[in-house]
């Protein structure tokens, strides 16, 4: 006999404003207590220190998680020059200082250097595992850690405003496994100035944007009110750049029984453009989302014009 799983099968996205010096596990933990979920997860972390998007997955939707990992972030941040600080925030212990304050045009011209694919080195206070053990473990610890750079991409990056001599907002539009504190660090460097992030937002990952987005007080007033399914965005919201292929009933129960269905022609066809293109931006990726009234059935693989399903959604057909 199998165990029933604890809590309730919710399913669906939550665009979480996360707040300031709030962990992602510990925001993850708190929506999935809120909404008593069965399972849930997040895609992306977001320091402590920063606010923003953090997207967070309730049951069926922590199937679509891996989709998410790679989309385009946004982020708005604050260099504060004059001090740089060990872990390139302002929560760090100050390890140079200097009296040089870049003009915001200057900002604007280095910043050109770090657009298109960069080489970066991500900063020792950070998550990348280093003979096992996390590089922000290891240096709290007093050890000398190196780590390695690595090829990211920034797509876009601006001045959005200067408030005063000592501070420089700036925008940036970027590709998975981007450092901010490490853009903040190396441009910092290129204009001979000492400087370290003072404040940090995320303002979108993939589809997930602030329009979109809810406090964790406001939902909390919501699922008081019993309403918060009205923060909850569709599981497949996720997978907004995987072509989706509409298929009839009994297509659908194929599926959700782990067997492939064969396509007709136009389908297909229909199918052909979209398929292309996301097998030139995701190196050969041929992932189809079958839905069946307008609802996620089944992630699938297209061959020789057969969908075999990988994932398949625990739905009800005709819910």
């Amino acid at each position: 006999m199998s165990r029933r799983k604890k809590g309730l099968p919710v399913s669906g996205w939550i665009a979480l404003d996360k707040p300031y010096d709030l962990g992602s596990t510990q925001a993850v933990g708190k929506v999935r207590r809120l909404f008593q979920a069965q399972k849930a997860g997040h895609a992306g972390t977001l320091d402590p220190l920063a606010t923003g998007i953090l997207p967070i997955a309730l049951g069926e939707a922590t199937k679509t998680v891996s989709f998410l990992m790679d989309a385009d972030k946004a982020y708005s941040f604050t260099i504060e020059w004059g001090s740089s600080t060990d872990t390139q925030d302002r929560e760090g212990e100050v390890i140079a200082r200097s009296d040089v304050r870049p003009a915001p045009e200057a900002v604007a011209e280095a910043l050109k250097a770090f657009v298109g694919e960069i080489q970066q080195t991500p900063p020792v206070y950070s998550a990348v595992k280093v003979a096992g053990e996390r590089a922000y473990d290891l240096a709290r610890q007093g050890e000398t850690v190196e780590l390695e750079p690595r090829v990211v991409r920034i797509d876009e990056a601006r001045v959005a405003g200067a408030p005063d001599a000592d501070h420089v907002q700036i925008d940036i539009v970027c590709g998975k496994g981007t450092y901010v504190r490490a853009l903040a660090r190396d441009l910092a460097a290129a204009l001979g100035a000492c400087g370290h992030v003072s404040a940090l937002r995320r303002t979108r990952v993939g589809p997930f944007h602030e329009a979109r987005a809810i406090s964790m007080e406001n939902l909390e007033d919501l699922i008081h009110k019993s309403a918060g399914s009205g923060a909850l965005l569709p599981v497949e919201t996720a997978l907004d750049d995987i072509p989706a292929l509409a298929v009839t009933t009994e297509d659908a129960f194929r599926l959700k029984q782990g067997r492939s269905i064969v396509l007709l022609p136009r389908q297909v066809e229909t199918l052909g453009p979209a398929l292309t293109a996301r097998i030139g931006r995701q190196e050969g990726d041929r992932t189809v989302l079958a839905t069946h009234d307008g609802q996620a059935t089944a992630l699938c693989e297209m061959r020789a014009g057969r969908l075999n399903p990988t994932r398949v959604f625990n739905f009800d057909l005709g819910d």
